[in-house]
């Protein structure tokens, strides 16, 4: 008997990375890290977070606004699976440093953080269009992908400019509400993933049982005729048999009647 290696999917492994290695420079992910990370003023989050003297330490907003950024990208919406992605994706466990922020906490700080959330976006994209960084993504209305030709594409009048931003904001708003509009559907239907994995599970063990039980009980059927070989079985009813009416091929019996 040939003999293989063990393998078990059902386990954890400790995998050695760098996550900065991870955010390689020419990369969407790389320049929402950089931007965030180092350019933009992110005071404006900081108000509404009450925990200066009591209360759990909060996640940074840098780290909240990579994860969702990144995310939209990818054409991602719902903050369970942002979740998940910063669970088991590389790129997410790179740019949030891998934290696991909770799908409450990220649907939160969509809602409260909106119009703060849209402003700081629209210079990220604005940025990362002009060095061409946007063509592979899923940035898009409509199906209509933006060009990444940066070098022609970021000429232009000053009207034709405000219009190139216009539409990254429209592109921000449309994820934004798209999210929200994610979230709301889906609390209910995630709740029974669990419950349908669950019944897909038993429902397979359940026919291949029932297949190896007939397999275990039964004879193969041989036909009639001159030329005698062996003919289909049916797992429901063996004693049954393909009938052709006028109307298609059925599973019935033939008999006589007396």
């Amino acid at each position: 008997m040939p003999r293989f290696k063990a393998y078990n999917y059902d386990q954890n492994a400790m995998v050695v990375i760098n996550y900065q290695d991870q955010l390689q420079p020419g990369t969407f992910e790389h320049a929402v890290h950089y931007l965030i990370e180092h350019k933009l003023d992110l005071s404006v989050f900081h108000p509404k977070c009450r925990n200066d003297a009591t209360g759990r330490l909060a996640y940074d907003p840098a780290i909240l606004l990579k994860i969702i950024l990144f995310a939209y990208s990818k054409g991602i919406t719902s903050s369970r699976e942002m979740q998940w992605c910063c669970e088991t994706n590389i790129i997410f466990k790179a740019l949030s440093c891998d934290t696991v922020p909770h799908f409450t906490t990220l649907a939160s700080f969509v809602s409260r953080h909106a119009d703060e959330i849209e402003a700081l976006f629209e210079q990220v994209l604005l940025v990362c269009h002009e060095q061409g960084l946007l063509g592979n993504e899923l940035f898009a209305i409509d199906g209509c992908k933006m060009s990444s030709d940066a070098s022609k594409e970021w000429s232009g009048t000053f009207k034709e400019l405000a219009e190139k931003r216009e539409k990254l904001r429209s592109l921000i708003r449309h994820h934004l509400l798209e999210h929200y509009a994610r979230d709301e559907a889906e609390t209910e239907a995630d709740l029974d993933w669990d419950i349908r994995r669950a019944k897909t599970i038993l429902s397979l063990d359940a026919a291949m049982k029932k297949v190896d039980r007939f397999l275990k009980t039964h004879s193969p059927r041989m036909g009639q005729g001159k030329r005698i070989k062996e003919v289909k079985s049916n797992l429901t009813d063996n004693e049954s048999a393909k009938m052709t009416t006028s109307k298609d091929t059925i599973q019935g019996y033939n008999g006589v009647a007396t």
